[in-house]
């Protein structure tokens, strides 16, 4: 059974093998076990980066608004395509936030997609992408982890 992950059509480069950054310390953790979760998880995600409640419709600074939609694209693949629990974990480095989310999939390879239609799904790797510092994954005894960093603060430049 394909997870969703991979088998896509169009297969770019593959995404980094490695854990993320060897100094990040856990912040916050979220387990998710539906969809229905997804909103609670930007609104607490979005307390947890700038200290005050999202409203209904708020949009958020730069990088707290992209770490949001990478946080839920990423947690929607898991939701949809690994095995439950999905676990969302916000990390801190020094120079960087970590967004890591975790299924219990360990089958599956995530790869990135290029050519799917729009509004048919698949792009939630090429955004975290575009939108994060460096994207990677690895995998433990249990557990398959897609993982995104992000600058402290907006303006600092991609690498």
């Amino acid at each position: 059974m394909d997870s969703g992950w991979s088998g896509y059509i169009g297969v770019m480069a593959p995404l980094q093998f490695s854990p993320p950054a060897p100094d990040a310390v856990e912040v916050r953790r979220w387990a998710l076990t539906t969809g229905a979760e997804l909103s609670d998880l930007r609104t607490s995600l979005h307390r947890m980066l700038t200290g005050e409640a999202l409203l209904d419709g708020e949009k958020l600074d730069e990088v707290p608004e992209q770490m949001a939609l990478v946080a839920t694209e990423l947690a929607t693949n898991a939701l949809r395509h690994g095995l439950p629990p999905t676990i969302v974990t916000l990390l801190s480095a020094e120079d960087c936030l970590v967004i890591d989310v975790a299924d219990h999939d360990l089958a599956s390879v995530p790869e990135l997609a290029d050519t799917r239609p729009v509004g048919s799904g698949g792009r939630g790797l090429l955004l975290a992408r575009s939108f994060s510092l460096a994207v990677g994954w690895y995998a433990t005894a249990h557990t398959k982890h897609v993982w995104a960093t992000f600058p402290r603060r907006a303006g600092r430049p991609h690498p």
